[in-house]
């Protein structure tokens, strides 16, 4: 692979972009996750989850404490750092991966950060909150800024994700985080249509071209469920499939539900697509 972005440490793990896909775990710390895996307010069930996707081969786990699904319903800052903080005080002493927040509120991630998360996931791509970039900055952590496509007006689907990402890109440099430490995401399931996410998928390896390196979150959304007619709960294998194709347009990283069975996939994926895939 040529002009990859250049590696990215995050807690002492380097994230070398042409080696392999690496692969992040979701930990729902909700009670109304679209994918009915929400932990609400049991701290020792998420720890235990984040512990058996550590043991599984995730590489970043990602903790949040509000759905984004279609329709969700807000919480405030105060409810989702009861929710993520204590999941993430635990895990931070009990897995060696880095822990990532996912959220919008700058509050939520100032007293995650502080307490030594490693990485953002901000899905509003710091648009949300107008203190979310100066903070990341403050910090000095690397970010994941999404594009969101939730009541923003259709042009083209890669145009609009290029646009937005161009965006969130220059509200961070602004505000001081170095563009090395920006990591992006097209928002796949955010504001599309299944056939717009699907073309999105397509057309992934058209975003290579910002040369940040790329996350997708395809894992068990309702795009897989409209073409296999499936519930969340049987969406695996069309999970893996979106996880492959994903790979092999170019995704870093991807977002999973399903540790165990998408590292099977990523590296499956990798001997295919990566020129030096690790064993």
């Amino acid at each position: 692979m040529t002009n990859r972005p250049p590696p990215l440490t995050i807690r002492e793990c380097e994230f070398v972009w042409s080696r392999r896909t690496y692969v992040m775990g979701v930990l729902n710390i909700t009670l109304d996750s679209f994918s009915g895996d929400g932990l609400g307010y049991d701290v020792e069930a998420a720890v235990a989850q984040g512990r058996r996707f550590a043991a599984e081969g995730a590489d970043i786990l990602d903790v949040g404490g509000e759905s984004t699904r279609p329709g969700f319903e807000p919480v405030s800052a105060d409810e989702e750092i009861r929710r993520v903080l204590p999941v993430i005080e635990r895990l931070l002493a009990e897995v060696d991966i880095p822990i990532s927040v996912d959220t919008s509120e700058a509050s939520v991630a100032q007293a995650a950060l502080a307490a030594g998360a490693h990485l953002l996931n901000d899905v509003s791509g710091l648009r949300h909150d107008p203190e979310m970039a100066a903070l990341v900055a403050r910090f000095g952590v690397p970010a994941v800024v999404m594009h969101n496509q939730r009541d923003r007006p259709f042009q083209d689907v890669i145009g609009d994700i290029r646009g937005g990402l161009e965006v969130s890109v220059a509200l961070a440099v602004a505000a001081g985080v170095p563009r090395e430490r920006l990591i992006i995401d097209p928002g796949f399931g955010f504001g599309w249509t299944p056939e717009q996410n699907l073309e999105m998928l397509r057309r992934l390896g058209e975003l290579s071209d910002i040369g940040l390196p790329i996350l997708v979150g395809t894992s068990r959304k309702s795009a897989i469920g409209a073409v296999l007619g499936l519930p969340v709960e049987e969406r695996l294998m069309g999970t893996a499939a979106t996880v492959a194709i994903a790979i092999a347009r170019g995704a870093d990283i991807v977002r999973v539900h399903d540790v165990k069975e998408m590292v099977q996939v990523c590296r499956m994926a990798d001997a295919v697509v990566r020129a030096s895939a690790e064993s």
